[in-house]
């Protein structure tokens, strides 16, 4: 399946039978990339994508068709090649370990009572947030200890697994319980790193610890209730 629709802000939409691009969310930011036919010289960057309702819109502009019109030439079942951004991938899945990294490293440096919430790995300033506190005359000694425990853990490395599974294999991966937005009886997607807890993500990951290189605590605050740990990747 392959067609094309013209969105209010100029922009063309491919819609695909299956795609290898991630769409924006989980706080990931999309890939970008190419879809090139295999038959023309049709070729399509991809600028964002989205998912709603279980279809996957790839946002973009088209290149190199020989028509006015794509769709005379990229008819409804035409096969196409799927080209993801590597470097910009890479990045995000690293920086979206990292993140979920952090909350390993919480309970190691006595702050497990945090509790994960919101988090933001985009390249721009990342971070996740926490329900709970930590006293203002710790703040910089946690911010120093969490460093050390996530390069310590990255130095030791360890696997990431992604994968769907019942509900209650994905319990008892997380600690015995899942979040209360994960319905009772579905199959979620559990992401673990090395012998943590698991815990639901849909997104992107290094296939080791160690290809996170290198994590920077770069602030944390606590302010009505909810602890900000910001951090940033190494080259």
């Amino acid at each position: 399946l392959f067609y094309t629709l013209k969105g209010d802000d100029g922009r063309e939409t491919l819609i695909l039978d299956a795609t290898v691009f991630y769409p924006q969310g989980g706080g990931q930011p999309a890939d970008t990339g190419f879809i090139t036919a295999t038959t023309t010289t049709f070729k399509f960057t991809v600028q964002d994508v989205r998912s709603k309702d279980g279809i996957v819109y790839h946002y973009g502009v088209t290149e190199g068709c020989s028509v006015e019109d794509p769709k005379k030439e990229i008819k409804e079942g035409t096969e196409v090649f799927l080209r993801v951004d590597e470097t910009r991938r890479k990045l995000n899945s690293r920086l979206h370990s990292a993140g979920h990294l952090l909350d390993a490293c919480l309970p190691n440096v006595g702050l497990g009572h945090l509790k994960p919430g919101k988090a933001y790995h985009f390249p721009d300033g990342p971070w996740v947030e926490y329900k709970g506190t930590v006293p203002q005359n710790e703040l910089q000694t946690k911010q120093k200890e969490i460093e050390i425990e996530a390069n310590g853990l990255i130095s030791k490395g360890g696997k990431i697994i992604a994968a769907e599974m019942s509900y209650d294999e994905a319990c008892e991966w997380c600690g015995g319980s899942l979040p209360d937005y994960i319905p009772k009886g579905s199959n979620p997607r559990i992401v673990k790193l090395g012998d943590n807890p698991g815990c639901p993500c849909g997104g992107t990951h290094v296939p080791d610890i160690s290809e996170i290189r290198s994590l920077k605590v770069s602030q944390i605050r606590t302010k009505k209730g909810v602890t900000k740990v910001s951090y940033t990747v190494e080259a």
